[in-house]
């Protein structure tokens, strides 16, 4: 399979003169995972209630993405809190106190603030003594997040980091808006990473972005190039706004060339993979690259149609999940990709 770009995909997207997927990569090894946790909300949100609420077809939803029901947040409930909870379960699974923790970083586009970070609430929420910080890189948010945990971890400067990926997405995205409201959900996941075996850790991966496709999947207003006004929020500027045909058509093409590429670097291949920990967008983009890279249905862990799409806590959610059902165990090699907004992704074989 070619090594493409955005380009290949969408035609006319701008910056068509220079490559937009590079095929660099690099490895990371000696870093484990000690502990895993995650957190939903309780309120479920089905298919149906879209639909007597606000008039979503039940069955497109289903037909078109894979998604059953979603979890949304209550009013009181912000993205830190959900951190809070995902972060207290991957410590009491990992046995250890939060005086230990000497890095948090967070993983998340819908923070409780502009300022101060996401990552500062959680900090003084759980009591630790340590540098925290956000990542902003949408659904590719925890691949960043622990790829950047794990640069302190495996130089010595950090003996216990906390990473969390979360979103509180019902937040962002318009109810009117029927083909964008139902494919999101709310959640978070979060793992401690620390010292491994030289063996443990990131095989090989891949951090990209290709901001030329930005437009294809943001927020209009809000920031300092074009502060709110109240006409924006009259005409619902503030809301996610998504061309949904073609960052489909990008997401399936990255999400191949970018596992494709970073199996063909570390020397692995399809058989070697014990778990693929795909972010869970769309069913339909997963069996479309699942079908290209010739994975097998019992190695792809989907809890898409549980919980929707939830950006950056998507993959340390399969990842938990994955983990309390017993599919991982120790020198297992596991495929985690997230790929979204900015445009941004983040693909690498984790060796357990």
């Amino acid at each position: 399979m070619a090594i493409g770009s955005i380009n290949d995909s969408l035609g006319s997207a701008p910056g068509a003169e220079r490559p937009l997927f590079s095929k660099r990569t690099n490895s990371l090894l000696g870093v484990q995972v000690v502990g895993c946790g995650s957190y939903v909300p309780e309120r479920i949100v089905t298919n149906a209630d879209l639909d007597s609420q606000y008039g979503c077809d039940a069955n497109w939803i289903v037909q078109r993405t894979g998604i059953l029901e979603r979890r949304h947040a209550d009013r009181d409930t912000a993205t830190s809190d959900l951190c809070v909870r995902a972060a207290k379960r991957a410590m009491e699974q990992a046995g250890v106190d939060p005086t230990d923790i000497d890095l948090l970083v967070v993983g998340t586009f819908t923070p409780d603030f502009q300022c101060p970070s996401t990552a500062c609430i959680v900090q003084d929420k759980l009591g630790l003594d340590c540098p925290a910080f956000d990542t902003v890189a949408a659904c590719a948010g925890f691949m960043y997040s622990m790829v950047t945990a794990a640069q302190f971890v495996a130089t010595g400067t950090s003996k216990l980091a906390l990473v969390i990926g979360a979103d509180c997405m019902s937040r962002i995205v318009n109810p009117a808006d029927q083909k964008i409201f139902p494919l999101f959900g709310d959640g978070a996941g979060a793992v401690l990473l620390a010292k491994g075996e030289e063996h443990q850790g990131l095989v090989c991966y891949q951090l990209g972005s290709d901001g030329s496709g930005g437009p294809l999947l943001d927020r209009p207003v809000g920031g300092t190039r074009c502060p709110i006004s109240p006409q924006d929020l009259h005409a619902g500027k503030h809301f996610l706004q998504m061309d949904g045909r073609n960052v489909f058509k990008w997401a399936v093409r990255m999400l191949a060339d970018t596992v494709e590429l970073v199996l063909d670097k570390s020397g692995l291949n399809v058989d070697d993979i014990s778990l693929f920990l795909l972010h869970q967008a769309n069913i339909r983009i997963i069996r479309a690259a699942a079908d290209q890279l010739n994975i097998p249905d019992e190695k792809l862990f989907v809890n898409l149609d549980r919980y929707g799409n939830t950006s950056a806590g998507s993959i340390p959610l399969v990842l938990d999940e994955a983990l309390q059902a017993g599919r991982i165990e120790r020198g297992d090699n596991l495929l985690m990709c997230g790929f979204g907004a900015g445009l941004t992704w983040g693909t690498g074989v984790f060796r357990w």
